[in-house]
């Protein structure tokens, strides 16, 4: 539309150009005439080019331009941190910040079930209007009224066409297509007018039933995704203002960032709606959709999607009987799995203290564990029971010389017993015969519970020993065995076998102690491997930022002095500064005389500052090397060493002469380091090192207009353990040196003489 009035309408381009006023002369201008006269014709030739790029700009550029003027950007940062926004935070407690998370959960329900609701009506619909169609055509056929079976398919697919066509131009334009274009768009920051009102909605549901039934060649995936992002972005601003239609205990989300994830959820469960395929839902939002991705939002959009799944095979099949028995053996799975994790923690603590006192003590530890395990496994089957062979068993029972459901051990010929079936055979053996299907009448309650019991603990007291262990494969033996005790215990009240309730205890098992997906268990503790490397002291950053960073500003935990070097530095100051400290970046800086002003010019490693000192390519007199860096060193030379192999200071020989020397360091530093003020939240310095993968991050001052007093007061941020950021003033934090000083459990796992090695 703007493209044709800018292009027929001459008028509004001369009004336009008209309103330019005319190059007028300055009183100080020159009075000759003939000067005068030139400069004037100057002027107006200047005036008409002006007038004509105008007129080629509205015809030609104006319409795309003006195009723009109705987007809007949208905060790809998840907070504005202005002062009312910390004070607000500040005023929370923990049951406001509580309810905060719940309304994400909350929401993302709440659109899994309208979008799964709107999918159902959506194929209702389509289905009785297309099949009536289609059913009185086909009777017209049969009576062979052709032409008559003709004009009632045409008519009813114009008609159906024309309905759609007419809702969409003249009530929401911005309900045109499949609405995925729109979607992504914003998704990536850009707010196109109307794509999300409740307008837009209604039409695009009606719209795409109507065309879809016309039998246009069109899908209904497109527009359900459109669908489900408006459900969600209008619950996420607490409803429509315009229509009335607002909740006040909806409006918790009031930054872009919630907002979007709430988008991606919708437009997930969008693509579940159509395709009955949550994972599928997922992998489209995370793929095609989303241009930003945590962790934390997958499992929301899964939870979105699995909402979907259900609500829909609730509807169309009929048939949630076995839901509460499932949603019951996913909780006690993560309760158990919580539980297995605490007492594993315990455990470990407890090994930690004896192999402490020496090889001798590993090892045997480790040789009691192992007694221990085979008197046991070799004695449980004695208290099973012997039970007869099954008349319609799929393989040789008893099973005698390799794997199989069906142990004989002590039985007599014909029977089996079913404890042995699963202790005398290898975990993947024993899984699968837990997992097998058909075979509910196999295993007896006290032999499964007895089995389920022995792998829970024998899993905790192994795993600690001094050999190479893993546990994934102990949780899914165990959870199955709760899984299918679980099944037992339920029998024929759900029509589920048991070998697919081993199955989903399996799953709930995993998810409630290493956190595979979405676990209640993380109310309680962490998932077992953060718990294991808080163990061993690792440092590790956490995927998402404590309430009480976004308190803190990096300004606020800095300490100094400052360790730095100027752009040509002088090997003795090196040489110092690599000795006394052990700290991995230093920020160099250019001072007068060397440039006009103090400049940061960037950051060099010490790895490569060892390099320099040991090619020992030293100045005279402090010069820019220049180009000769490139002929005197190699990037080989610069490379990244093999783990554990690091220079030490300490093994370069240098002499008094070359100590008074120079080395410019400008080849080679890193010229763009990541740079933030001190202004900057505790919790986005975290987001920092996690998503971009920064190993520490320059700190400087806010101070207005004073470009060269940032300088002295560079810092350095270093990530330690727990998700904290330990922030140094000079320079860098070597993690490992930083636990083997305070943590006296990196001790017990890396040994004395590592440690000491890491100290000295």
């Amino acid at each position: 539309m703007e493209t044709s009035i800018l292009s027929t309408n001459p008028s509004f381009i001369l009004k336009l150009t008209d309103s330019i006023q005319l190059l007028r002369l300055p009183s100080s201008a020159p009075t000759s005439p003939p000067l005068r006269a030139s400069i004037t014709s100057l002027s107006c030739l200047s005036l008409l080019f002006l007038q004509f790029s105008i007129h080629k700009f509205l015809c030609e550029f104006a319409p795309q331009f003006l195009l723009f003027l109705f987007f809007s950007s949208l905060s790809v940062c998840r907070i504005f941190e202005n002062e009312f926004f910390k004070q607000d935070w500040r005023s929370r407690g923990k049951l406001q910040i509580f309810q905060y998370v719940l309304m994400k959960w909350l929401l993302c329900a709440l659109i899994g079930l309208i979008v799964s609701l709107i999918g159902f009506c959506n194929n209702l619909a389509v289905e009785n209007i297309a099949g009536l169609k289609f059913v009185v055509t086909s009777n017209m056929m049969l009576q062979r009224r052709f032409v008559m079976a003709f004009l009632v398919f045409f008519a009813s697919n114009l008609g159906l066409t024309l309905f759609a066509s007419v809702i969409t131009a003249f009530i929401a334009p911005a309900a045109t297509g499949s609405g995925i274009p729109e979607v992504k768009a914003y998704l990536n920051g850009v707010d196109a007018p109307g794509i999300y009102t409740l307008r837009t909605l209604f039409v695009k549901i009606i719209g795409s039933i109507s065309a879809v039934s016309s039998s246009l060649l069109v899908g209904k995936a497109g527009p359900m995704v459109h669908t489900g992002a408006c459900v969600a972005s209008l619950l996420g601003q607490g409803g429509s203002k315009r229509y009335g239609l607002t909740w006040n205990w909806l409006r918790f989300f009031k930054n872009d960032r919630d907002r979007r994830d709430l988008i991606i959820c919708g437009s997930a469960a969008g693509i579940t709606a159509a395709f009955r395929a949550p994972v599928g839902g997922v992998l489209f939002a995370l793929e095609e959709m989303a241009s930003w991705w945590r962790s934390a939002l997958l499992w929301r959009a899964f939870f979105t999607t699995a909402i979907v799944a259900i609500v829909l095979r609730a509807l169309i099949d009929v048939c949630l009987s076995d839901v509460p028995s499932v949603f019951i053996l996913g909780v006690i799975g993560g309760i158990l799995g919580s539980l297995y994790n605490s007492l594993l923690t315990i455990v470990l603590r407890a090994y930690n203290s004896i192999h402490e006192k020496g090889f001798a003590y590993k090892i045997l530890l480790a040789c009691i564990i192992s007694i221990f395990t085979s008197c046991l496994l070799f004695g449980l089957p004695w208290l099973a029971s012997c039970r007869p062979c099954p008349l319609d068993a799929t393989e040789a029972c008893p099973t005698i010389g390799r794997s199989g459901n069906y142990k004989k051990f002590q039985c007599s010929p014909g029977h089996y017993n079913d404890l042995a079936s699963l202790i005398f055979n290898t975990n993947d053996d024993a899984i699968r015969n837990l997992f097998s299907k058909n075979t509910d009448e196999e295993f007896s309650y006290s032999s499964m519970l007895i089995f389920f019991v022995t792998c829970f603990f024998l899993s905790i007291f192994s795993y600690g020993i001094v050999a190479p262990a893993g546990l994934f494969v102990p949780v899914i033996v165990t959870g199955a065995s709760y899984g299918r005790f679980f099944g037992m215990l339920v029998g024929k009240n759900s029509t589920l076998n048991h070998g697919l309730y081993a199955v989903l205890g399996a799953a709930s098992l995993l998810g409630g102690s290493m956190r595979m997906t979405v676990s209640l268990a993380d109310a309680f503790n962490a998932n077992i491997y953060d718990l294991i490397m808080k163990a061993k002291g690792f440092p590790y950053l956490e995927t998402h930022a404590e309430p009480y960073m976004r308190q803190l500003t990096v300004g606020d935990v800095v300490t100094g002095p400052l360790q730095l070097f100027s752009g040509i530095e002088k090997v003795r100051n090196i040489v110092f500064v690599l000795r006394t400290t052990g700290h991995n970046g230093f920020p160099v800086i250019d001072e007068p005389p060397y440039s006009e002003v103090p400049v940061l010019f960037g950051v060099i490693l010490r790895a490569h500052l060892l390099t320099l000192l040991k090619k020992k390519a030293f100045l005279s007199r402090p010069v820019a090397i220049g180009d000769e860096a490139f002929n005197t060193f190699s990037a080989d030379e610069f490379a990244k060493r093999g783990s554990g192999n690091y220079d030490n200071i300490d093994d370069i020989q240098l002499t008094e002469e070359e100590m008074d020397m120079f080395i410019d360091l400008h080849p080679f530093t890193n010229a763009s380091p990541y740079t933030v003020v001190e202004t900057m939240s505790l919790g986005k310095a975290l987001t920092l090192f996690r998503e971009v993968g920064l190993r520490h991050l320059l700190v400087v001052p806010k101070i207005s207009g004073v470009s060269n007093s940032v300088l002295p007061y560079c810092h350095f941020i270093e990530q330690v353990k727990c998700g904290l950021v330990e922030i140094t003033s000079c320079g860098y934090t070597d993690k490992a040196r930083f636990y083997a000083g305070t943590h006296t459990r990196f001790e017990s796992f890396a040994g004395k003489k590592q440690v000491e090695k890491i100290k000295n």
